[in-house]
């Protein structure tokens, strides 16, 4: 059930700026954090493609009414735009929601706008002029024909910022952790209703049972943890990730935020920042902009 705001704010506070992100991943949740931290009121809008598999560090688990917890900020579910501006301004949560993109224009003036869904087969939408500054992270922006700033998201080049015309383009490379790439994730064969009775953080063996898509069991390629798992009882595309492996052991992580996952809000914020910097009349601009993490 959808959250239903406390209590209305004053009109006498000022609002805060308005960040939208697009996605609810462990991306668009590390960059959730760092704008909240800076006094964004930050809403995050649900994408179900790709589903999201690092649950433990992002906020999508939220969108259920569970309690989630991402790097000491928590998240609330909201179903409508009124609440959603309340939550926003009140600034104790993050908000999450499953409305559509079409109710981003009953927010008012939104500062920021940040596509962080990382679709790579998908066609990109312009975002420009949706927002003071839009961001796009991952394949498919190009700056001045989709958004105002695109940002690299490859492995080794987190965090660079593409200049005019250029584009990033998805290469199938994976970051590398206790070294392997590709190999720790288990991709859908057929799209269908995904079940499964496992969470991430559980200790599996090769061979165990995952979970099932209509007729694909999927099986544990090899020992280690579930980093990432798509949550039991989505619908899932034929080939998209539904689980990671971490094989790591005891140095596996599956909570907060990640490197990758600091280096990409760290530049999505020193991109709003150079913007308002260019452009004083951006509403992003009227901010107190602070550097804590």
């Amino acid at each position: 059930m959808a959250h239903e705001s406390r209590s209305v704010p004053s009109l006498r506070r000022p609002r805060r700026p308005a960040a939208v992100i697009l996605g609810i991943n462990e991306i668009a949740s590390a960059i959730a954090v760092r704008l909240h931290r800076a006094g964004y009121g930050v809403a995050m809008f649900h994408d179900p493609n790709p589903p999201v598999i690092r649950r433990g560090m992002s906020f999508f688990d939220a969108l259920y009414d569970d309690s989630v917890v991402v790097a000491g900020l928590t998240a609330v579910n909201v179903d409508n735009t009124v609440s959603m501006r309340a939550e926003m301004h009140a600034h104790e949560h993050i908000v999450v929601t499953q409305l559509g993109l079409s109710e981003l224009f009953a927010l008012g003036e939104i500062a920021a706008l940040i596509d962080a869904r990382m679709q790579k087969k998908a066609v990109t939408p312009d975002l420009r002029h949706l927002a003071g500054t839009t961001i796009g992270l991952g394949p498919g922006f190009t700056v001045g024909a989709n958004c105002d700033v695109a940002i690299e998201t490859r492995p080794g080049q987190e965090g660079i910022v593409l200049s005019a015309g250029r584009t990033e383009v998805a290469d199938g490379i994976s970051r590398k952790l206790g070294g392997l790439g590709k190999e720790r994730f288990i991709y859908s064969e057929e799209a269908g209703r995904w079940r499964t009775a496992l969470d991430v953080g559980k200790r599996i063996f090769k061979g165990f049972p995952l979970g099932r898509i209509g007729s694909q069991l999927i099986e544990a390629q090899m020992d280690g943890i579930l980093r990432g798992i798509v949550r039991d009882d989505i619908d899932v595309p034929a080939g998209v990730k539904v689980v990671e492996i971490d094989p790591r052991g005891r140095k596996a992580r599956w909570m907060g935020i990640d490197e990758r996952g600091h280096a990409l809000a760290d530049a999505t914020y020193e991109a709003l920042k150079e913007a308002a910097s260019r452009n004083p009349n951006l509403s992003s601009a009227r901010i107190r902009l602070v550097h804590s993490r």
